[in-house]
């Protein structure tokens, strides 16, 4: 008998009966379900097309002046054709936000405190950090005071951003996804992209400041002086050509002494990689980690040309933090063209080369932000005891921070002659940051763009309203310069970067004069170089740059030394020092692991064995396929927990961002010193031999953890990059992939020319020579576009990831968008 719910029993006709009511709903249930759910797919899929750019046909544009074309080639890569500056300004603006408004968005919020109005309330912590320094107030002023030259160039700029977000058929898809509506972008706004550089490149100076205060408070004053020392055999200033370092005496302060944490620390915390901690950004990050300019003259470069380097680092997400971009437009002078990487959110092209001169920066490390120890009135919060001895009341301004979905924060931020108030770790400080100039953010970068010389590019730069940064300069004539790009304090409050009291702070802050700055102008040596180490051997000289982090030198130490291993240089050797991943700065240790690793140490200890056989065929480098690197470096991780772990955990308690590694930006010239000394053996290690023994085991355990045998580590392993856009983390992992670039093995590490980190590194490698730009090169992490459904949202990354040698302009037109005047097109 056939089931009566499939047959009729039939067996001529065999027809099948209908289902059961239940079982039908089930089934039309099950179907609509599968129905809605494509429908939802589709949907969202061709709103996410929706919010793609236009990038081919022609556009009524109200704000051009006469047609401008925005071309793009088989990279993304954006070129800029207008009759005057004013229309290129705006079709800047157009491409910039097509390509990239979320991220400008992020940008300026990020500066004025106002990410919790996008996000909601997690990020209102931040949002209280941030708004003490009122820098959306400080914009409008700043604004205010633009010539009416850049005011203009910004309010065209902002005419194209809200133009191009308007042209867009849905709004950028991560306002979908949060559910809420993109603001539209003011001209003030582009200030505010200026301070959140600052907030990135100079705010990590509070934590160094900070964490100098609480060391203070922990230590003897010899000690504390050897810890924290200003000068290193690493150093590789501008103003002295190289010769044989050998590393200094070790200061007696230091090898005498015998802290006390070092006794209590035991349990290992040791990492394969550099701690998370110091891999955000260039702000809250060592100075290991930042960037690279350099400069050979016409002797030096090949064919008779001057050439520039730079590699700006940063932390990498998606989008990168920069955009390619070349201007070309009439002016007074004549027809230009300006290559480069631009900031969205910006119309200028930060970095790059106009034909007469090419340019880069590296972050200053200089002396920026002071912090006045201030006694605060008990009964009173908004007042304080001056630099009279008498109490004076700090003016309040009530900040409110709007939340998505919650109630506003209302923030009161209290003023004083130095600076906002803030409270920390029990103390209250005035904060006193060069950022705070009425002229520390302005667009007079725009300039660059007429410079025909070094001279002329040096005297824009020392005007710039940005964060102070080492610029190098090159020109088509042949010659290179150095000097300081942003703003100079006249003086600090503090040389050494200790909190002063309010009765030592009466010097009011003000920007040196241009004529006062730092400069060296084609050097007898034919070289430049910069790495955010000390500048200059002169110390009268660098007082005026100071030291708010100065780079231990290492890595700018080697750069010098490949300039100085060559008497000509082609655009692929420049880039291949961009790409050195030798590891010179940890040499000592495997010299010093390989004395202690004798035959009595390795016996009946294979793990040892195999620890001393891979560091004696070590390469020397820190290449993806490297386990030597691998295992030094986690030597060396286990050697500063030991040494410093526990005063970490003494600072951390006090607050968490406070560190030694924050304090001092030359730990590594530290435990060189106590390496060479054989100083601070713990008390729970027999003798020296004993405790370097231990810490070579501490590093096995940590590698290999996982229960991998130490000739199966890599290095790459533990360096594999994790670039992703902001939002990834909140969505699916199943869409993750969709918004992530691949988590590819790396090359490099600190310390040396190729900085890279899981989620730091390069944000650009460019190589170019002014009116040879055809020769030039250029790798971008990431891509054009920020939309991941765009064929430029990952293109030319593979370049940047593999070291390739690409073009510096981009390539023949593949779309042409071309904005035409209101009412003649569209």
């Amino acid at each position: 008998m056939c089931p009566a719910n499939t047959l009729d029993g039939n067996p001529r006709t065999m027809k099948f009966r209908r289902p059961q009511r239940p079982a039908r709903l089930a089934l039309l249930t099950v179907a609509a379900v599968l129905v809605l759910g494509i429908a939802a797919i589709a949907a969202a899929w061709l709103t996410l097309r929706a919010s793609l750019p236009r990038v081919d046909g022609e556009f009524g544009a109200s704000g051009t002046a006469r047609p401008a074309t925005i071309a793009r080639d088989a990279q993304g890569s954006v070129t800029i054709r207008a009759a005057n500056r004013a229309d290129a300004a705006y079709a800047t603006g157009f491409a910039h936000a097509q390509d990239r408004y979320f991220q400008m968005d992020l940008v300026r919020r990020s500066a004025a405190g106002e990410l919790a109005a996008l996000v909601g309330e997690a990020a209102v912590p931040l949002d209280r950090r941030v708004r003490v320094h009122r820098f959306r107030a400080r914009a409008e002023q700043a604004y205010a005071a633009l010539p009416p030259a850049h005011r203009a160039l910004l309010e065209r700029y902002a005419d194209g951003v809200n133009a191009g977000l308007a042209a867009l058929d849905a709004r950028p898809f991560e306002y979908l996804l949060l559910g809420a509506p993109p603001q539209p972008w003011r001209p003030v706004d582009t200030l505010l992209a200026i301070y959140a550089m600052y907030l990135d490149l100079q705010g990590g100076e509070l934590l160094r400041v900070r964490s100098r205060d609480a060391l203070r408070d922990l230590l003897p004053a010899p000690l504390l002086a050897a810890l924290l020392p200003t000068r290193s055999h690493w150093d590789a200033p501008l103003d002295r050509p190289p010769f044989p370092a050998q590393p200094a005496a070790p200061d007696t302060a230091l090898v005498d002494a015998h802290p006390d944490w070092i006794d209590t620390r035991r349990a290992p915390r040791t990492r394969g990689v550099i701690p998370a901690e110091l891999m955000v950004d260039a702000g809250t990050a060592s100075s290991a980690l930042g960037s690279n300019g350099w400069a050979v003259d016409a002797r030096h470069g090949a064919g008779g040309r001057a050439l520039v380097a730079n590699d700006m680092h940063l932390g990498l997400r998606l989008p990168n933090v920069w955009y390619r971009l070349t201007l070309e437009f009439s002016s007074a002078s004549g027809p230009r063209r300006i290559s480069g990487v631009s900031l969205p959110g910006a119309p200028i092209v930060v970095a790059g080369s106009n034909g007469d001169v090419a340019w880069g920066f590296t972050n200053s490390y200089g002396h920026f932000i002071d912090l006045v120890r201030l006694e605060p009135d008990t009964a009173d919060p908004s007042r304080y005891r001056g630099p009279a001895g008498t109490w004076e009341t700090a003016p309040e301004t009530m900040e409110r921070i709007d939340v998505k979905g919650a109630g506003p924060v209302m923030l009161p931020v209290r003023e004083t002659p130095w600076g906002p108030l803030r409270q920390a770790n029990g103390k209250v400080y005035a904060i006193r940051w060069l950022a705070y100039l009425p002229d520390a953010a302005n667009v007079g970068l725009a300039d660059m763009e007429e410079a025909r010389d070094v001279g002329q590019a040096m005297r824009v730069a020392q005007a710039a309203g940005i964060p102070t940064q080492n610029l190098v300069v090159a020109d088509r004539h042949g010659d290179i310069g150095w000097t300081l790009a942003g703003p100079l304090p006249t003086a600090t409050l503090d040389p050494l970067g200790f909190p002063v009291e309010a009765d030592h702070a009466a010097t009011a802050l003000a920007r040196l004069a241009p004529a006062d700055y730092p400069a060296i102008v084609a050097p007898a040596y034919g070289r430049l170089w910069t790495a955010n180490g000390t500048q200059l051997a002169n110390e009268a000289t660098q007082r005026r740059i100071g030291d708010g982090g100065a780079d231990v030198g290492a890595r700018g130490t080697q750069i010098r030394d490949a300039l100085f291993a060559g008497e000509r240089f082609t655009e692929r050797d420049l880039l291949a020092i961009q790409l050195d991943d030798r590891a010179s700065w940890i040499a000592f240790l495997r010299e010093q692991a390989l004395a202690e690793l004798d035959d009595a140490a390795v016996a009946s200890h294979s793990q040892r064995a195999a620890f001393r056989r891979i560091l004696q065929s070590w390469s020397g480098r820190a290449d993806t396929g490297s386990a030597g690197y691998a295992l030094l470096r986690a030597y060396h991780d286990a050697l500063y927990d030991a040494w410093f772990g526990a005063l970490d955990e003494r600072l951390a308690a006090i607050d968490g961002g406070l560190s030694m590694r924050r304090a001092s930006s030359r730990v590594l010239a530290t435990m060189e010193s106590l390496v060479r000394a054989r100083a601070w053996k713990p008390a729970y290690a027999a003798d020296w031999r004993a405790f370097m023994l231990e810490r070579i085991d501490t590093a096995i355990a940590s590698v290999s953890a996982d229960g991998r045998s130490l000739d199966g580590i890599r290095w790459g392993d533990r360096n594999r990059l994790a670039m992703e856009h902001p939002l990834a983390r909140v969505l699916p992992a199943a869409v993750r992939p969709w918004l992530s670039a691949p988590a590819r093995p790396m090359p490099g590490d600190i310390h040396m020319p190729r900085i890279q980190g899981t989620s730091f590194g390069a944000s650009e490698r460019f190589v170019v020579s002014p009116g040879h730009e055809e020769d030039g090169l250029m790798e971008m992490p990431g891509g054009a576009s920020g939309h991941p459904l765009s064929p430029f949202f990952l293109a030319g990354h593979s370049a940047w990831t593999d070291g390739e040698a690409t073009p510096f302009l981009p390539g023949p037109d593949v779309h042409r968008l071309t904005l035409v005047p209101a009412g003649s097109g569209g």
